[in-house]
């Protein structure tokens, strides 16, 4: 059993929402009813980017009405699509990276990502362990998170499976829909390598965002 609580609600180009601890929702990327079962002991919501499959309008729109005190957090570039969807300015928390944020129930570390749009990922630590969210990203360079307790780490394709799919539809003259996924997600062996460099031997990882063919 996981030191730190957790419930993949979804992840993926479906839809991405994540709850830790029963009381942060770290991207919320699925509609309202999934949310449902558990939106009332929220205290928190991390945003992370634009992308529909993280951040689904209607549901944040949902959440504001249904929790009106409900804290939102993100970066700069999220701050006013937030407002757009009904939430109040003073339940917005504008995070800059690098910085702890103390929420009482935890503390928060925001830190940039590289994506085809700006992007974070999310350090938060619980009085009964730390955890680390970060997915949609080409690389991990310069990021630390040494004997966490939770990795919640995207792992999106095997690199020699992905270079396959790419040859064989270039030979076919083909779009490879594939070299965007290695510009901008995670390949498992990345996810591996950062894992292993940080995670003590208490930790729990958990392989995020994982690419699906059929979803494509």
């Amino acid at each position: 059993m996981s030191k730190v609580p957790y419930k993949i609600i979804s992840t993926g180009s479906c839809g991405n929402a994540v709850v830790v601890n029963k009381s942060i929702l770290i991207d919320c990327g699925v509609n309202f009813k999934a949310l449902q079962p558990y939106y009332k002991d929220f205290k928190l919501v991390l945003l992370t980017h634009i992308h529909s499959d993280h951040f689904h309008k209607t549901a944040i729109r949902m959440l504001a009405q249904e929790r009106p005190t409900l804290r939102f957090a993100c970066g700069k570039w999220l701050a006013q699509a937030v407002v757009e969807c009904g939430v109040a300015k003073e339940n917005i928390d504008v995070l800059d990276f690098g910085i702890m944020y103390n929420y009482g129930i935890c503390n928060i570390i925001q830190f940039p990502l590289v994506h085809n749009v700006p992007n974070c990922g999310y350090k938060i630590h619980f009085p009964i362990g730390k955890v680390i969210y970060a997915t949609d990203t080409n690389n991990l360079n310069g990021i630390t998170a040494r004997d966490y307790d939770l990795y919640l780490i995207e792992a999106n394709y095997e690199d020699a499976e992905i270079q396959e799919k790419i040859k064989a539809k270039q030979e076919n003259g083909e779009y490879a829909y594939e070299l965007q996924v290695i510009r901008n997600h995670l390949s498992k062996a990345k996810c591996d390598d950062f894992i292993y460099r940080n995670i003590g031997r208490s930790g729990e990882y958990v392989y995020m965002h994982c690419h699906r063919e059929e979803l494509e």
